[in-house]
């Protein structure tokens, strides 16, 4: 029997160095109870939902699900090597376009997450402003605890 407090552990995962700290933590969580973790991946499709005449959308939304699909296969690597309990899910239809917070929650909820990890860039100033923060937007709709790892603080 275990004492751990998460179970089901949600790590959002995109390939960058931050959602790589984010997933080493959900690891370290995961192996100290025995939980299981889902690494998911967003497509961001929010930047594809204008219509332009002449544009098809789909080569670009292929390259977007492929390079999700080598984030989730790196991620299950590392979980898999460390002896984690594990899935991994991408996503690419998005309720609304370009929520990726929602589509984080949603994924958690559906699966019965306990907690969600996620990395935030540490943007400051005017690009957190300009940019927004997709953790943020995922503390802000969680009904879960959220877990945020820090990656570099960018300056801006």
């Amino acid at each position: 029997m275990t004492n751990a407090v998460y179970k089901k552990i949600v790590v959002a995962v995109d390939g960058s160095a931050t959602s790589d700290l984010a997933l080493n933590e959900a690891i370290r969580l995961a192996g100290a109870g025995d939980a299981e973790v889902l690494a998911l991946y967003i497509v961001d499709n929010g930047q594809l939902m204008f219509d332009v005449a002449y544009y098809d959308p789909t080569p670009v939304m292929h390259a977007l699900a492929e390079s999700g699909e080598r984030a989730l296969a790196a991620a299950a690597q590392r979980l898999a090597a460390q002896g984690v309990r594990y899935e991994t899910r991408l996503v690419s239809e998005q309720a609304v376009g370009g929520d990726i917070a929602g589509s984080v929650n949603e994924a958690a909820s559906n699966w019965g997450a306990d907690l969600i990890v996620i990395g935030t860039h540490g943007r400051r100033g005017v690009r957190r402003l300009v940019l927004g923060s997709v953790a943020e937007s995922v503390i802000r709709q969680a009904n879960v605890p959220v877990l945020l790892v820090r990656g570099q603080a960018v300056e801006g």
